[in-house]
């Protein structure tokens, strides 16, 4: 085998098939960069997920949905319809992650006082309340009236798609409290249905899960950062809330809770390593070309470089930022296309439109929601409770 020089590894010959896909990969990665190309995806979703329910093919959309997957061990099995797996197991990802950028802002963010973090707390109250009560206004005493559970939610998922949309137009204490507020609202929402709509609670499942917390808690004080430990604590916590009859969602909050947020060591720490590994790339007067193949000095300093940064960043960053693109490119849109095929067909509209159910839902959603924030936020802030 020929001796292969640094000159001849510094001009690698670039491949002629790169000119011809670098237009295509230039738009794809530009348009995965941009804040707003997951809320696109999503609406595409939500048209598609419409189009398809309405559509000759109808009946494949609810059959796909509705097709059962198990997984199981040994005699036992966890059966669930597609439809489930994606809004009780792969939601618990989104939620996860919101969580995570929740205990963010929290710690060292614009929710770190105890009055910040009080507004949307309270701003959620009033948006769950005032919505409720304009629905029982107009469905007391009849069939309905039980469903005022159903505007007192807001659906995070699309909440956060549009505050997406305008990105960096809106400030960032703004989007910060929507994001909170669309958090703890939709935990509230989860509240209510536990508390009022939920037939039966399993306890001895709740206690394996504040069993498996404790857990997590105590890992995070021993300074364990080892990731898969706190994958099967949050599984089992998962499996415990999913058991327990409470939507299994939850469990993504309060395994975000317990992430560790403290890195191995600081930056004066990193900052001393990294110094002190860049010595290592010492090349004389020449460029060092790719002396990675070549030096294995300079291949060990490269990976001892990847090893600090790994380690100065802690597992809150590590975990938000790997999830992220997965979340918001795959677990949103394949939420919205299993959930938003609303059909048409055979539907009277006139008669939908006047009847109480949706005269409340409607009026609850687009007048309560909005009247129920700014209400209970301006009353906290006068009253000193929040700011």
């Amino acid at each position: 085998m020929s001796e292969v020089s640094n000159e001849q590894l510094s001009r690698p010959e670039i491949p002629l098939v790169d000119d011809v896909f670098r237009p295509a990969y230039s738009f794809f990665q530009k348009f995965f960069k941009r804040e707003a190309s997951s809320s696109i995806l999503l609406l595409a979703a939500t048209i598609m997920a419409l189009i398809w329910a309405n559509s000759i093919l109808a009946h494949t959309y609810q059959e796909l949905w509705h097709t059962e997957v198990s997984f199981g061990f040994g005699k036992y099995r966890l059966i669930k319809s597609l439809h489930h797996w994606i809004n009780d197991g792969l939601m618990t990802f989104f939620f996860f992650t919101v969580g995570l950028e929740i205990k963010r802002e929290l710690l060292v963010g614009a929710l770190a006082s105890r009055k910040r973090a009080l507004l949307p707390i309270v701003a959620a109250i009033g948006g769950m309340l005032v919505p409720g009560i304009i629905y029982f206004a107009f469905n007391h005493g009849g069939e309905t009236a039980a469903g005022w559970g159903i505007p007192m939610a807001t659906d995070i998922a699309f909440a956060l798609g549009a505050i997406a949309i305008f990105g960096r137009r809106l400030p960032i204490g703004l989007r910060v409290f929507l994001t909170a507020f669309a958090i703890a609202d939709d935990l509230g929402a989860v509240f209510v249905i536990a508390l009022f709509y939920t037939k039966e609670i399993v306890w001895h499942y709740l206690l394996i899960c504040i069993v498996l917390a404790l857990g997590l808690a105590v890992a995070n004080l021993l300074w364990i950062r080892w990731t898969v430990l706190y994958g099967l604590l949050g599984l089992g916590i998962w499996f415990s809330v999913l058991g327990s009859g409470i939507h299994p969602t939850v469990a993504g909050i309060i395994v975000a809770m317990l992430i560790p947020a403290r890195a191995k060591y600081d930056t004066d720490q990193f900052v001393k390593k990294v110094d002190a590994t860049m010595a290592a790339f010492k090349c004389g007067e020449q460029s060092c070309g790719y002396t990675i193949l070549l030096n294995r000095d300079h291949l060990n300093a490269v990976h001892a470089l990847g090893m600090a940064c790994h380690d100065v960043e802690t597992p809150l960053q590590q975990l938000e930022h790997g999830l992220h693109p997965w979340v918001v490119y795959g677990v949103l849109p394949l939420f919205a296309l299993a959930n938003a095929g609303l059909t048409l067909k055979g539907m009277n509209l006139t008669a939908v439109a006047t009847h109480p159910l949706t005269v409340g839902i409607t009026l609850g959603l687009f007048l309560g929601k909005p009247l129920g924030v700014s209400l209970f936020s301006y009353l906290a802030v006068k009253t000193g409770l929040a700011s």
